[in-house]
């Protein structure tokens, strides 16, 4: 502190007022200096600084105005003392608080400074393969952590060390408040190491009701977006302890699967007479298949006989076997239909509902509408030329038909059939 004749140089009539009133003009000229040097930095010096950072993409303009804010702080902070009669009390208070504000713009600084680290890893081609934010949330929290504890030191004028060491008794009740971070954390590493996860994958996870795409990938949350324009927000330890799925490996192929099944009335699937297979060979697609088995199915039959077999027992073709090798045709000739993936007509074990026979296949694309176009055009054709082969489709009894029965029955009582 100085003395009061050199205060009184700045105040000639000091001697005549009253200490309290001298140390509250001594803080208010303080002040007065400390707002006019604030607006000198922000509206002078900060606004010519900021006009030399580049003005595209993220810039350091937020650190740069957090760290303006320290000037007036440092005046409080050294000019608190020049003022004479100041209560020592009040003067220790401004100080500290001062400081500790200081402290705290530092922080807010830092915690700016890693927000742009964030925006600026975002521009790598591989920021969506290996997201940074969980990382980035977890030094902030450490960050404004440590910043607490330096200015709740400076404010009670005790070490730092001193009030990290009563912290240890606190440690069970750290754990169960940070519980949902620390799972976090660890699920986020577990998520980024192993690439099981990125912005813009396709996420399927009925338990949670999200079926849509990634958006953002933070600590303690992952949002999807559904195909209903929702958001779902997921806490990002349960993308490890409960399953989902990714479909980021068919769009990385290209390819997406179709996997529906055509269900036969099993009444309906019988042998080929010759005249259906004269007019199957109206089907170019199996003109060539036809000849073929029917060459194969002779010659076995003839060989049959020749060792004295039944002719019974020889081999014939099938409405469903020929079906099933139309089916198979058709779809190696649809160019929407990859060629080099798993293509596969297949029987399964007969139900109640009929025989199923599943189309097994890919399309050649990707893009929702384009798959159920084509996977649409595929079974409208199927549909469409069932009948041609002999085949019926099961549909249980409709209310149509259950009263299309009883105006059959009706109709023979009308005209005198029925018993008696």
């Amino acid at each position: 502190m100085i003395d009061s004749q050199t205060f009184s140089v700045t105040f000639p009539f000091a001697a005549a007022m009253p200490s309290w009133l001298e140390a509250m003009l001594g803080v208010a000229l303080l002040f007065a200096v400390a707002v006019f040097v604030n607006w000198i930095v922000k509206q002078v010096i900060l606004k010519f600084a900021l006009q030399l950072l580049p003005k595209d993409g993220p810039t350091p303009a937020p650190i740069v105005a957090r760290l303006a804010n320290i000037v007036p702080a440092l005046i409080l902070a050294r000019g608190v003392g020049l003022v004479v009669h100041l209560p020592a009390g009040l003067a220790t208070a401004i100080h500290n608080v001062a400081n500790a504000f200081i402290i705290l713009t530092i922080i807010l600084a830092m915690n700016a400074a890693l927000n742009l680290a964030n925006r600026l890893y975002q521009r790598r081609p591989d920021a969506d393969h290996r997201p940074i934010k969980g990382y980035i949330q977890v030094l902030k929290i450490l960050l404004f952590l440590a910043g607490t504890v330096l200015v709740i030191a400076v404010v009670m004028e005790q070490s730092p060390l001193l009030l990290l060491s009563g912290l240890g008794a606190l440690a069970a009740v750290l754990m169960l408040v940070f519980k949902d971070t620390i799972l976090s954390l660890v699920a986020s590493v577990q998520l980024t190491s192993n690439d099981m996860l990125r912005v813009g994958d396709w996420i399927e996870m009925p338990a949670l009701n999200a079926d849509g795409d990634v958006i953002d990938i933070a600590l303690h949350t992952i949002k999807v977006q559904n195909f209903d324009k929702t958001i779902t927000s997921i806490p990002t330890y349960r993308l490890i302890s409960d399953s989902f799925k990714n479909w980021r490996g068919m769009q990385d192929v290209g390819v997406r699967r179709i996997k529906r099944s055509l269900f036969i009335d099993q009444s309906s699937i019988r042998f080929l007479g010759e005249e259906d297979e004269l007019s199957l060979r109206r089907f170019a697609l199996i003109d060539e298949y036809l000849i073929r088995k029917q060459g194969e199915l002779a010659q076995s039959n003839d060989q049959l006989v020749e060792h004295g077999g039944d002719v019974v027992n020889g081999r014939r073709l099938t409405n469903i076997g020929t079906f099933r090798a139309y089916v198979i045709a058709y779809l190696r000739a649809q160019t929407r239909v990859s060629g080099d993936m798993a293509l596969l007509v297949r029987q399964l074990q007969p139900t109640a509902q009929g025989l199923p026979l599943e189309i097994y296949c890919f399309t050649a694309t990707t893009i929702w509408s384009e798959y159920e176009t084509i996977q649409a055009d595929i079974f409208d054709h199927l549909l469409a030329i069932l009948p041609e082969f002999g085949l019926r489709l099961y549909q249980a009894p409709s209310g149509h038909d259950v009263q299309r029965m009883s105006l059959g029955e009706n109709a023979k009582k009308s005209i005198g059939v029925g018993d008696g």
